[in-house]
């Protein structure tokens, strides 16, 4: 079992498995605090490596810094963490359990960054993610302060949470290089449908978060559980992740979970096929 069949797409600056890992999970409840098992955690982490993960996301946010500080602790090598890209996000706040207010001053984008630096243990952060736009910061200043990050040399590239096209754009004209955007997308919500075919027109990498909530598509008797029938022991989350990776070429789905056992099963999706009428019978029901 491995995750190599999920294909590979370029980011951070070289090719990765695009079945990934978030690593929002392996924090405490509400994303806050350390985990209930730390080892276990540490596990995980060391698992989806072993698996061939080759790109693990994650934000200061989440904790915050614990996400960070565990992935160091379970991947670090002492120089950094080899053929793994690590993704972050800066630009929220946290002021208690499942608060998440942004903010975009430039300087304090900067501090998330080269905080992210220290805690991760590197001189560059492969992929670094606006993890929302601040509405109350005038675009432009956060644009030209994300830009920086690449002219500096302190992140390989840039990417955008929760956005619409329009958003892109206007990142794009700024001269802000869009190498991924990150949505709630899967089979049960395609909101962000307009904006992943305007990532995949473009090659962006589109990070859908959420990956495996297919809502009511995965209730008894429906759509999921029927073709689930004809791949025996494939679960209905593994073939929502089966469905994602078929769907656009730069679909980079990163499940989370903060056990050994959901990560092996997560994982187990790159093997996966669906034949043509399942993915246009799975498309339709959504």
């Amino acid at each position: 079992m491995g995750v190599a069949d999920s294909g590979t797409i370029e980011l951070g600056g070289r090719a990765v498995h695009r079945l990934g890992f978030g690593a929002m999970r392996i924090t405490g409840p509400g994303i806050w605090g350390p985990p209930r098992d730390h080892d276990e955690a540490v596990r995980v982490l060391r698992r989806s490596a072993e698996l061939g993960v080759t790109f693990i996301d994650t934000a200061d946010s989440y904790g915050p810094f614990v996400s960070e500080e565990l992935i160091r602790e379970a991947l670090h090598d002492g120089r950094g963490y080899g053929d793994i890209v690590v993704a972050t996000k800066g630009g929220l706040t946290r002021s208690g359990p499942d608060v998440w207010p942004p903010l975009g001053r430039r300087e304090y984008l900067r501090q998330c960054l080269l905080m992210s630096l220290r805690r991760l243990g590197v001189d560059r952060i492969d992929l670094w993610q606006l993890h929302r736009i601040d509405p109350r910061t005038p675009r432009e200043e956060q644009f030209a302060e994300i830009k920086s990050f690449v002219d500096e040399g302190l992140a390989g590239q840039i990417g955008l949470s929760e956005v619409t096209v329009e958003d892109v754009k206007e990142a794009q004209a700024a001269g802000v290089p869009v190498a991924s955007v990150q949505n709630r997308y899967n089979l049960g919500d395609r909101r962000a449908e307009e904006l992943l075919d305007y990532c995949t027109e473009q090659g962006i990498a589109f990070i859908p978060w959420a990956p495996v909530d297919a809502g009511t598509l995965a209730r008894p008797g429906g759509p999921l559980e029927e073709v689930a029938k004809a791949h025996p022991g494939t679960t209905t989350g593994q073939l929502a992740l089966a469905w994602l990776l078929r769907r656009s070429p730069v679909m980079v789905p990163i499940p989370g979970t903060s056990s050994v056992a959901h990560l092996e099963e997560n994982l187990a999706a790159a093997d996966v096929r669906l034949t043509d009428e399942e993915f246009e019978t799975l498309s339709q029901a959504a």
